[in-house]
């Protein structure tokens, strides 16, 4: 699988910033197929700029002077600069990434790796996954020098039998190791399902579903990590080999 460089959005990040009420119709008609305004910005020529959230991705609109009309797209000037792009990052792609980033924390995971690595990166996994077992065994160079972190988030999606695997991971008395044996086993792995779920684990297990699921993910393993530029960034599937270093750092 080949890895996103496009920016990680959330579809629900609250309430936009401007009212309808406080809007032109033309805009208003951009929010009525879906937009979520998320502010405004200066634009040349008389335009007034807003920056949108569109089904997962950052949208620039332009209302004409006399508040008629509305231009969606990236605007450019006579240099062949990209005049949206920063006002977009700004109000859009920054908010959500942080929004997002803060959303992962609150799951329950399990750490793999020094809590005072430089990196860290979030990982929803299930036990019967073996993409997420091959990602593991990538990552063990960087966890062992103490450079990265991985935070896995145990879900239950693949077998009949996955929820009790990650309940039983998340209810072992050192869940760490559980999880380094299990992931170190392979396929001779020998953890157990849980027969009976203990109350407060399935609510930790549905509620990192539904945190996937509100991330638009349905397969794991489902990487998240900042790029250089601290933007977030996921990974969808084991990586090939050229793209670990973008995404744990150099060796």
């Amino acid at each position: 699988m080949r890895l996103s460089l496009l920016p990680l959005t959330l579809a629900l990040l609250g309430a936009p910033l401007a009212q309808a009420a406080e809007l032109s119709a033309p805009v208003q008609q951009i929010e009525a197929k879906g937009a979520v305004i998320k502010g405004r910005f200066d634009a040349p020529s008389g335009l007034q700029g807003y920056a949108a959230e569109y089904q997962g991705n950052a949208l620039a609109l332009y209302l004409t002077a006399d508040g008629q009309h509305v231009l969606v797209g990236n605007l450019f000037d006579a240099k062949g600069n990209d005049l949206s792009a920063k006002p977009l990052d700004e109000l859009v792609y920054q908010p959500m990434s942080k929004a997002t980033w803060s959303q992962l924390e609150q799951t329950t995971w399990i750490a793999d790796g020094k809590p005072d690595a430089p990196r860290t990166l979030y990982v929803f996994s299930d036990p019967n996954c073996p993409y997420c077992t091959m990602f593991w065994e990538q990552a063990r160079p960087w966890v062992k020098a103490g450079k990265v972190q991985l935070r896995h988030i145990p879900v239950g999606i693949i077998r009949p039998d996955s929820l009790g695997k990650s309940a039983a991971l998340l209810a072992a008395k050192d869940p760490a190791k559980a999880l380094h044996d299990h992931e170190a086993a392979g396929k001779a792995s020998t953890l157990k399902p849980l027969a009976q779920i203990p109350a407060p684990i399935e609510k930790q297990l549905q509620a990192n579903l539904r945190t996937m699921e509100a991330l638009g993910l349905h397969a794991t393993p489902a990487i998240f990590f900042l790029d250089e530029e601290g933007r977030l960034q996921r990974q969808q599937g084991a990586p090939q080999a050229q793209i670990l270093e973008k995404m744990l750092g150099e060796r």
